[in-house]
């Protein structure tokens, strides 16, 4: 099957590109919940941190087990259109939690088309959209702050480096080319874009004008589609770069930036390659748990660390500013 959208020039001066957290969700998601997640080239590491936790709060059994099935379609409400190019995630909640009831039933009959039938908990959805919207963004966010918030910053830099590289190549070379560079199975041609294999349809008629392009970390090589009106379509595609997001990042120059942060803080950050508790990161420094605690207080009121609950605990995790401190001094 091949699936045509046909793009005007009004369209072509929407398109746009969009880095979306709520993109991250379903696919993320279903790696953890499927065997395959263990053995994963690229996600292994990622997996093996998280599953434990995810599975100890129990969104493997909760509405998210519902909404997205190991294969197959996903409720478009899930991913609302991003109003920028870099929504929060609190922002792309409050798209799914104003979700019109018609547009949830909706993609509930598509999914029920799908997998022959609706569990409890979406049935009950299907009945009460508005009263048990709120009950999803609840276990959407538990899972987002469990799950992705403590590595976006990293999962953040590989895909802004994707519309950084995809913006230069439509300033040098078109759009026909990035269409055509993005990924095999779409081709670009006669104001037309082609994409083969597919199984959902990818047309004006469904659509509103424009593109929306979204690189994502854990979409895999399958291209992700939504088509609702009046909504510009988005296609979401593998970003560049995921084959190295969760490899070793040795940091070197420790005593030029120990001089500036202090040994005890600069031992901290780089502990958190990967995100940890207060007394994960006491076991592994030798420091007292009461002084990991002072000295994370620090570093998060510098904007170098931020906190996610996780069940009764708080991960710590590096940001987007500590990475960058991190690689000047290994310079």
């Amino acid at each position: 099957m091949v699936a045509e959208l046909a793009f005007s020039a009004n369209d072509l001066a929407q398109l746009r590109f969009a880095v979306s957290p709520m993109w991250e969700i379903a696919p993320s998601f279903r790696l953890l919940t499927s065997d395959a997640g263990s053995a994963h080239p690229v996600h292994r590491r990622w997996v093996e941190q998280v599953r434990p936790r995810v599975l100890a709060a129990g969104l493997d059994r909760g509405w998210l087990a519902e909404l997205i099935p190991p294969a197959g379609y996903v409720p478009d409400f899930l991913n609302p259109a991003p109003a920028g190019p870099a929504p929060t995630p609190a922002q792309e909640l409050a798209g799914i939690l104003a979700s019109p009831g018609a547009r949830v039933r909706q993609d509930l009959d598509h999914l029920k088309h799908h997998q022959g039938t609706l569990g409890p908990r979406l049935r009950t959805l299907y009945a009460e959209p508005q009263a048990r919207m709120p009950r999803v963004v609840e276990a959407v966010e538990a899972y987002w702050q469990l799950a992705l918030a403590p590595y976006w910053a990293r999962i953040r830099a590989v895909l802004d480096a994707d519309v950084f590289h995809r913006a230069r190549q439509v300033a040098e070379h078109g759009v026909g080319h990035l269409f055509n560079d993005l990924h095999p199975s779409m081709r670009w041609e006669d104001n037309v874009l082609r994409v083969v294999r597919r199984q959902r349809t990818l047309s004006r008629r469904t659509s509103g004008a424009g593109l929306v392009l979204i690189p994502t970390a854990f979409t895999g090589a399958t291209l992700r589609t939504r088509v609702t009106r009046p909504d510009p379509p988005q296609l979401a595609y593998a970003a560049r770069g995921v084959g190295t997001l969760w490899e070793p990042r040795p940091v070197t120059g420790i005593a030029a930036i120990a001089a500036v942060l202090g040994r005890s803080r600069t031992q901290l950050l780089t502990e958190l390659e990967t995100p940890a508790s207060t007394t994960e990161l006491a076991r592994r420094t030798g420091i007292s748990t009461p002084g990991v605690s002072q000295q994370l207080t620090a570093l998060r009121e510098a904007g170098l660390v931020s906190a996610h609950r996780a069940g009764r605990s708080v991960l710590y995790a590096r940001t987007a500013v500590a990475e960058s401190v991190l690689a000047a001094g290994s310079r």
